[in-house]
């Protein structure tokens, strides 16, 4: 049973920065696909961004430029690098992981998810 754990997440101001980590424990083989989602109270699970192991990357529109996906080359671990950050990203941030494919951009492909870390950006 493959297991996501997220750590960093906090409060912050505007302006601020936060790193995000996701680990993955319990594979057997790496997962193709990682990703990072949001969600705010009363909205939707969206897509942050997505990495998968040839290092390919995507980031949603609103996070372009402010934030980075990047991963650990020996160990199934992501980051996400959170700059700039604005009151409208303050959310709960999920790590999510397709085990076998390369498409992890929406919550249907998604295997696995993590349990979130919430992070608080005040103005």
């Amino acid at each position: 049973q493959v297991e996501l754990v997220e750590s960093g997440g906090g409060s912050v101001q505007s302006g601020g920065s936060l790193r995000l980590t996701c680990s993955a424990s319990g594979y057997t083989t790496r997962p193709i696909c990682m990703s990072w989602f949001r969600e705010r109270p009363g909205g939707q699970r969206e897509v942050v961004a997505r990495i998968d192991i040839d290092g390919d990357t995507y980031y949603a529109t609103p996070v372009e430029g402010r934030f980075t996906v990047s991963q650990d080359k020996e160990k199934p671990i992501i980051y996400l690098d959170m700059n700039n950050l604005k009151p409208v990203d303050s959310s709960t941030y999920y790590c999510a992981a397709n085990l076998g494919k390369y498409y992890c951009r929406y919550t249907k492909d998604i295997t696995n998810w993590g349990n979130g870390t919430l992070v608080t950006v005040s103005s």
